[in-house]
């Protein structure tokens, strides 16, 4: 796709990036248009269909959730999208990207919940025994990973090796920074009758002040667990129904055995997960 006054220069599983025509190169712009696609990925594999109206609810729950934590700087910026894509993007200050993936998880679920089954540690991080699925974290943990190049995984790291990969200072300025913004968010949720369960945020400097600053995507279905306070509370094998792709996980794991090419979403699961999407943010910004 092509807009007036703006050049392609990547895109990703589901974003796509713009630099206005007079600049470069990415490196070199001091602004960029982040654009949110339809496409939905799951085990790094871009799935058909596509799930409609999806970019413009994680673009709109970005941008609340950037509003609502004003007070962490954050890369957006005032400006006019062009128009074919206004619902769905972002005009953003260009920043110095840290390559670090800052995880937070506040409840035992997913990959930390397979972890600690084999090892009793989540990201190496030892808790203590008889934890179940889904329980709550004494303290929410910081579990950093490292941002692998285009086509590689994400590998999880220790904190030493964050300080080893980005310098003390920084390792210590994105922990602190990461679960101050995941308590500060876990209580706008639960005062939504949600649970925040786990997220993930992207930091980058300031190219002019060096300020460490929120960005890529905030706090949205596609980066975070959300669970629903009364049926979690209520138990039963609904307790951890999260309001993101997991049905989509789900599906693909009992009808794909993960070679070759993913099979096509059936309609009802397009349409389930299009609807938990629509619901996360009605609960949240209503």
């Amino acid at each position: 796709m092509s807009f007036a006054g703006w050049r392609h220069t990547y895109s990703g599983k589901v974003r796509d990036l713009y630099i206005p025509e007079a600049e470069s190169s990415l490196v070199d712009s001091p602004i960029m248009l982040i654009v949110t696609s339809d496409r939905i990925s799951a085990f790094d594999h871009i799935l058909e269909p596509d799930i409609p109206g999806k970019g413009a609810l994680l673009t709109k729950l970005s941008r609340w959730w950037f509003w609502k934590l004003a007070e962490f700087p954050n890369h957006l910026m005032t400006g006019i999208a062009p128009a074919e894509v206004s619902d769905r993007a972002m005009l953003v200050r260009t920043l110095d990207m840290i390559p670090v993936e800052c995880v937070v998880r506040g409840y035992l679920a997913g990959s930390g919940w397979a972890e600690y089954q084999e090892s009793g540690t989540v990201c190496g991080i030892e808790l203590p025994s008889g934890l179940s699925n889904g329980d709550r974290l004494p303290e929410p943990l910081f579990t950093p990973a490292h941002k692998a190049p285009v086509g590689a995984h994400d590998e999880n790291i220790s904190f030493d090796r964050t300080v080893a990969l980005v310098g003390k200072e920084t390792a210590h300025e994105l922990r602190d920074t990461s679960l101050a913004i995941f308590r500060r968010a876990t209580e706008i949720a639960e005062s939504r009758g949600l649970i925040l369960a786990d997220t993930k945020f992207e930091f980058g400097r300031n190219r002019g002040t060096g300020t460490l600053t929120l960005c890529d995507e905030v706090l949205t279905s596609d980066s975070s667990r959300y669970w629903d306070v009364e049926t979690y509370s209520a138990g039963g094998p609904n307790r951890l129904d999260s309001f993101d792709k997991q049905g989509v996980r789900n599906w693909l794991s009992a009808n794909w055995d993960k070679t070759g090419k993913p099979p096509r979403l059936p309609d009802d699961i397009v349409d389930e997960t299009a609807a938990r999407y629509r619901e996360l943010i009605s609960r949240l910004t209503s």
